[in-house]
């Protein structure tokens, strides 16, 4: 016989420690690391868990600085860490971490993690499993406290509605194979999916078919230079391959073991997102194949119990003894031994695990009840086959739980299916191809040819051809065409693209031909970061959700002693003769009688549904807000936005439009105006703010294209006509709330506000000062020029209001919401903007620092703010809001962040995202009602508290239909946000206030 390729591991042999430790995907930074500050003190970063607003990072603050021993405490919202600097003789770190934990939050001392050796493993990774199983918040609670108590597990977050859980851990301490061990040991099904892990990639391979090809492939690998290390899966045919991208990329790689063995082996990039949705559906098949083959064996039950009773001949066979049995108690214990332990095996597996690690679950309760009415069953045919006296039995009670609550199983996949579409969808918008055009160095293409869209790297140049997705983030450097962007940013209307300008992976182009250079591939992509804080999002955990983790960690103990309760009160009360003998069933006696009501009490009581009356909500809501152009971080995010109170608005590029555009250009002195057009525009050249690049655009077009430019001969004349048109500039530097001031052949030139010019000690005289205030009287911003030290000219610069601007602020007032606006600029502009747009509450000349002091202010009370901005001087604002909100087409430091990303950039998806939240946890709230009152109702009903008054009983069967139920009604529930409609432009002004 062969032998087995089953453990066949590949390793170059160079490859040093760690090499079971290859990941791919980037998920989450590394932690950082603690340091000593002095001789005398100490400096700790302690990781925060729980801060959701500037308030929470002031009372943890206020806590640490209250230590005795503590010589400096900051803590950053947006980090969630804390920088203490102590003295370790008076405290110790885990003094510090106490008097967080007492102050309402969870803390983490972050490890020593020096710098790592360049070919070693990362001091901390972060990785992604999937837990399979799990039903309930009390198996979630289960599996994060087992991980966390594995020795080099640093954080742990499990979600029960995508059956996925994020553990970051040391490499050199635990592997991620203990991981997954630990987590099938918790009676569990774990597999790992992708890490944080660089310089890694994960293959398909295609043309390995014996141990032969294998060694072949290793031989390939070992001989490839830049390949570090690598491990070959014969089973799924994947390849794990770390290697140095300084020597090698992933394509070259792929391109060397295909040519090199003449096209034998075939690799492309695995996806772990769809890897994850294969796994999902091979979770709703088995239970669905475990569904039906216990119905099927379930039928003759019922048959034999209700229908041959009444057909003569077959009752007469069922009656016929063979041996101490009769016929049909020999095919009813027969038939239920295999629901029993065939298929219901899975039942005392994870009961068994959960029950060895400490902890109890749906699966235990299952177990109880079904053996119970087995147990009972067996016994009672022994004890009348040595006594004479049969009993009842209830072998169709333990088969009809098994099938109901499989059912129930089924149901649930299918609709946690249903509820994890928004990440399948997006993923399934990337291509699986890309068509590479290589070009000579003179531009002509001289190959095109397809390649793995994974495979895509920085610089290449992609032909993307009509009906098609573009494969990557990029610039169009060639043709025209319309883009369908519908499915990133919401917005129907087909997107003109030319070239220079951005397209996004995964939008469709619609009719040109298009050659496009990638700028961003992998996790870099708008299309991969979308799907991160979706899936960020479905991770998280809404406060609201404590209570119910709380619940379900004592939930199981609880119901097993009621069950135990039931059991003695109704055998006691039998005994005592507190109730009539006709009420006990056919040959049945007081102990039977009871049991029945025990285990209805056992299976009906599951917080199942408990567990997911949060999750499968927030799940669907995040994706609904990504359908409709609004990406959600997390659950919390969620719990706060629907109780806002105030919602600060940045001025520039969030109520306006950002395309600033020079409408007046005056000198006060004899320069000539081209002159001083070029050396403003010189000036501004460096500048990254929109206001200096709508100064550079208009001084090109009237340079280039304005018929009234003069032409004297002067230098700038013959320069205008050349790509090097602009003066050369020294010692530049943008002035934030001022303005910029550079040097010019030896001289300065401030371009400003009045108070740059103000601080510097030149006049502004009356004609000047009465033109700026006209135009910022018309809401536009004066721009003040000065050139060696002489006020020179001004230029207005309106920045027009997005059309929806004024819309939006009714429809806030209308919720119930009051809207501010806070700006850098003049009073004047400010007031004349927020009159236009229907402000009443304006904050101007605010410093960017200044920004975050405002939204604090009005936090002081207890309100909940919001805050919406898109520039990188909004982001401390943003992060110290208790929401922030990010135009989506704004600066990464802004949407990092922010809570929410309005992809869009346009105003309505403010409305949307507090509607959608206050939507959402209307839902959570029913799903809690609906979980709650089924268990206030049902368990009382199932121990029989109404049976003697209203002779109402219901049967342990029954009682595992109405818990699988329960479930799969709260799923339906949070379904239902699937039909969520965003409130249209014409209809916010109907918006009533909750």
């Amino acid at each position: 016989m062969a032998p087995s390729t089953g453990d066949l591991q590949l390793t170059s042999p160079g490859a040093g420690k760690g090499s079971d430790e290859l990941e791919d995907v980037r998920l989450l930074d590394s932690y950082e690391k603690h340091y000593i500050h002095h001789d005398e003190t100490k400096r700790i970063q302690v990781r925060i868990t729980g801060m959701t607003c500037a308030a929470c990072s002031n009372s943890v603050e206020t806590a640490l600085r209250s230590v005795n021993g503590v010589t400096e405490a900051s803590v950053a919202l947006l980090q969630n860490k804390a920088d203490v600097i102590f003295n370790p003789s008076l405290v110790k770190d885990v003094d510090i971490k106490n008097a967080i934990e007492d102050a309402g939050f969870e803390a983490e001392i972050l490890p020593d993690s020096g710098p790592a050796d360049r070919g070693g493993v990362a001091a901390t990774l972060v990785g992604q499993f999937t837990i399979g199983g799990m039903t309930c918040a009390a198996c979630v609670n289960s599996v994060e406290g087992i991980l966390r108590r594995l020795n080099g597990v640093k954080r742990v977050v499990v979600a029960l509605a995508t059956s996925l859980g994020e553990v970051e851990y040391d490499p050199n301490v635990i592997s991620k194979d203990d991981i997954v061990a630990a987590i099938e040991d918790a009676g569990f099904e774990g597999s790992f999916v992708q890490s944080n892990g660089q310089d890694q990639v994960l293959f398909g391979v295609g043309g390995v078919y014996s141990l032969g090809d294998a060694r072949v492939l290793e031989g390939m690998l070992s001989g490839t230079k830049g390949v570090r290390q690598f491990r070959f899966d014969p089973v799924l045919n994947e390849l794990d391959v770390a290697y140095d991208p300084v020597v090698i990329s992933s394509r070259s790689l792929v391109d060397g073991i295909q040519l090199g063995s003449n096209g034998k082996f075939r690799l492309h990039v695995r996806n772990p997102y769809a890897r994850m949705a294969s796994k999902d559906g091979s979770e709703t098949s088995t239970m669905f194949r475990l569904f039906i083959s216990s119905l099927v064996l379930s039928v003759p039950l019922f048959f034999i119990g209700v229908i041959c009773p009444h057909i003569p001949f077959v009752y007469s066979l069922l009656l016929w003894r063979c041996g101490p049995f009769l016929m049909g108690d020999w095919l009813k214990w027969a038939l239920v031994s295999v629901i029993q332990f065939v298929i219901g095996k899975r039942f005392y597996i994870a009961a068994g695990r959960a029950l060895r690690n400490g902890s109890t679950n749906m699966d235990v309760l299952v177990a109880l009840g079904t053996t119970a009415s087995y147990v009972y069953s067996v016994c009672a045919l022994l004890y009348g086959a040595l006594t004479g006296f049969w009993s009842p039995t209830y072998f169709e009670t333990s088969a009809m739980l098994i099938t109901f609550v499989l059912l129930g199983k089924y149901l649930e996949c299918l609709a946690k299916g249903k509820t994890s579409d928004a990440i399948k969808k997006l993923v399934e918008l990337t291509p699986a191809t890309a068509l590479l055009v290589v070009k000579d160095k003179g531009g002509r293409t001289i190959e095109e040819r397809e390649i793995d869209s994974l495979l895509v790297q920085p610089g290449d140049t992609l032909k993307v051809l009509p009906g098609t997705k573009i494969p990557a983030d990029g610039i169009v450097t060639w043709g025209s065409s319309y883009v369908n962007e519908s499915m990133v940013t919401g917005e129907s209307t087909p997107v003109s693209k030319e070239v220079n300008a951005s397209v996004i992976g995964g939008t469709i182009n619609m009719h040109g031909v298009l050659h496009i250079q990638a700028t961003k591939i992998g996790s870099d992509t708008v299309l991969s970061q979308i799907i991160s804080l979706v899936e960020t999002a479905q991770m998280s955990k809404a406060p609201i959700q404590k209570f119910a983790d709380y619940v379900a960690s004592i939930f199981v103990p609880t119901v097993v002693s009621l069950s135990l309760l039931t059991l003695l009160c109704w055998y006691i009360a039998g005994a005592l003769g507190a109730y009539p003998e006709k009420w006990l069933p056919e040959n049945g006696n007081h102990f039977v009688f009871a049991l029945m009501f025990s285990i209805s009490v056992v299976v009906i009581a599951c917080p199942c549904a408990l567990g997911l009356a949060t999750p499968t909500a927030v799940m669907v809501a995040t994706g609904v807000g990504a359908n409709n152009g609004v990406l959600i971080k997390g659950g919390d995010s969620l719990e706060t936005a629907q109780k806002v109170k105030y919602v600060i608005f940045d001025k520039t590029g969030t109520l306006t439009q950002g395309k600033s555009t020079v409408t007046a250009a005056r000198v006060f002195t004899g320069m000539d105006r081209g002159e001083f057009l070029t050396l403003v525009a010189s000036a501004e050249a460096s500048s990254e703010h929109p206001l200096g690049k709508a100064i550079l655009q208009y001084a090109r077009h009237f340079l280039f294209f304005d018929e009234s430019s003069p032409t004297s001969g002067t230098k700038n004349d013959a320069a205008v006509l050349k790509s090097g048109w602009l003066y050369d500039v020294s010692d530049f530097s943008a002035l934030p709330g001022r303005g910029v001031q550079c040097f010019i052949d030896g001289k300065r030139i401030l371009v400003g506000n009045r108070k740059l010019l103000e601080e510097n000690g030149i006049e502004i005289s009356t004609e000047v000062e009465s033109f700026v205030v006209e135009l910022e009287e018309s809401a536009k911003t004066g721009i003040l020029v000065a050139y060696d030290d002489v006020l020179t000219g001004v230029l207005g610069i309106a920045d027009p209001l997005k059309r929806e601007a004024s819309v939006v602020i009714e429809g806030l007032r209308k919720m119930g919401v009051i809207p501010v606006m806070v700006t850098g600029d003049n009073w004047r502009t400010a007031r004349a903007v927020a009159k236009e747009v229907g402000i009443e509450d304006v904050r101007a000349e605010v410093m960017p620092a200044g920004k975050a002091d405002v939204v604090r202010s009005f936090q002081k009370d207890g309100s909940i703010v919001a805050m919406v901005g898109d520039g990188i001087n909004d982001s401390p604002a943003l992060a110290a809001a208790d929401v922030g909100m990010a135009i989506g087409a704004g600066t990464d430091v802004a949407i990092e962040a922010a809570n929410y990303v309005l992809m869009r950039d346009n105003l309505e998806d403010v409305i949307t995202a507090i509607d959608l939240s206050k939507k959402t946890f209307l839902r959570i709230r029913l799903n809690y009602v609906f979980a709650m009152a089924y268990n206030v109702v049902a368990i009382p009903v199932a121990a029989g508290v109404f049976f003697p008054s209203l002779r109402i009983q219901l049967p342990p069967w029954l009682a595992g239909a109405c818990m699988a139920m329960s479930s799969v009604s709260v799923v339906c529930s949070s379904l239902l946000l699937r039909r969520y409609t965003r409130p249209k432009l014409t209809t916010i002004l109907e918006i009533l206030v909750n």
